[in-house]
């Protein structure tokens, strides 16, 4: 064959043509498959992205305020107890009631009492004439100085022993301290009693006072006479006045007692309820939002995420103000913000990313 290929030379050259033509031909279609596997490699870059959803968010004025739970107290309360002796002869009072000031509750059997009172009387009249007479026998050099002064400390005992007697008399009427209610009776009708045993409760609610706990670190922001929303478990609100910060913390709760003064003229029977207290502190600029974009960092503190403006995320630690059924007051952020609001449980501080922006109601 290659004899009569020889005779025919062109044939050899149109082979030869065809060759080289498919050899030039393979060789555009490995250029081009390089090429289009470079591009891949560019886009790929771009996919690896993360991409989070973000909103814009601008601090606004907003009245601070602590929020505590609090215990409400009467303004006054005492336990009256028994100051002699003796037995319950008569119930003065029923509880309940609203007394005055210096009334008589409760009464105690006088026994010799009044006797006591009666003898102390006439000792000290005995004891009084004494003195008169001896002034004048003095004023003669009749009696020595002494005997003066003898009888005149024996005047004197016998005025502090009248008085001490008039004094065991007098408690045997148990009378109010100052106006308010009789809330509670420890005896009944007959029964003995000795010194120091209680006999009743005395409460004065036309004014309340309500006492809580505040952190250390709020403390200072505190002062007397601030206004306090005092709000009832069924949701009544009262107004309050921040009335008395303790000097002093508490050793084993490190927090320091507050008590807040609110008035009670329809005689609200509220003491030994619990209370929510919202003290307001001021106006500040901070950003509301859902308390579910808060995170934590690895120190446990409060903050946020968002994007800056060269596309990477940003942790800030914020403050809590306050929170709400419908969101979370926090401070500590810039004032404009690109919040993250989707997606940022899978990206990092530091980390770039592409933004989209939320839709509303997302």
């Amino acid at each position: 064959m290659f004899a009569q290929l020889s005779k025919r030379p062109w044939i050899i050259a149109v082979v030869i043509a065809t060759l080289l033509l498919l050899w030039l031909l393979s060789g555009d279609r490995f250029v081009a498959r390089d090429d289009t596997q470079a591009e891949p490699d560019r886009s790929a870059t771009s996919a690896e992205l993360a991409r989070v959803e973000v909103t814009w968010l601008e601090a606004q004025p907003m009245q601070r305020q602590h929020v505590v739970q609090g215990q409400i107290e009467a303004w006054r309360r005492v336990e009256l107890r028994a100051q002699v002796s003796g037995s319950v002869q008569n119930l003065d009072q029923d509880k309940g009631n609203r007394v005055a000031a210096d009334q008589l509750l409760l009464s105690l059997s006088p026994d010799d009492r009044p006797a006591q009172v009666a003898r102390s009387e006439a000792d000290v009249r005995q004891r009084q004439s004494d003195v008169t007479a001896a002034k004048r026998l003095r004023e003669r050099n009749l009696i020595s100085a002494n005997e003066l002064m003898r009888l005149e400390s024996e005047l004197a005992k016998a005025r502090a022993e009248l008085d001490s007697a008039r004094l065991q008399l007098r408690n045997t009427r148990v009378k109010a301290p100052f106006a308010g209610i009789y809330d509670q009776r420890a005896v009944e009708l007959g029964d003995f009693v000795q010194p120091g045993q209680s006999l009743l409760t005395l409460v004065d609610i036309d004014r309340l006072k309500v006492s809580a706990q505040i952190a250390q670190q709020q403390v200072t922001q505190l002062e007397l006479g601030q206004p306090v929303k005092v709000e009832l478990l069924d949701g009544r609100k009262l107004n309050g006045e921040l009335h008395f910060i303790a000097a002093a913390a508490d050793p084993g709760s490190r927090s320091f007692r507050i008590e807040v003064k609110v008035d009670n003229p329809d005689g609200l029977r509220l003491a030994g309820a619990s209370a929510t207290l919202h003290i307001q502190t001021g106006e500040a600029m901070a950003h509301r939002l859902s308390p579910a974009l808060l995170s934590l960092d690895e120190n446990g503190r409060h903050g946020v995420k968002w994007v800056n403006d060269a596309q990477r995320v940003e942790f800030t630690q914020v403050q809590l103000i306050s929170v709400d059924n419908q969101g979370a007051w926090v401070s500590g952020l810039p004032p404009k913000v690109a919040l993250i609001t989707l997606g940022q449980g899978f990206v990092q501080p530091g980390q770039q990313v592409t933004t989209q922006l939320a839709t509303e109601g997302s």
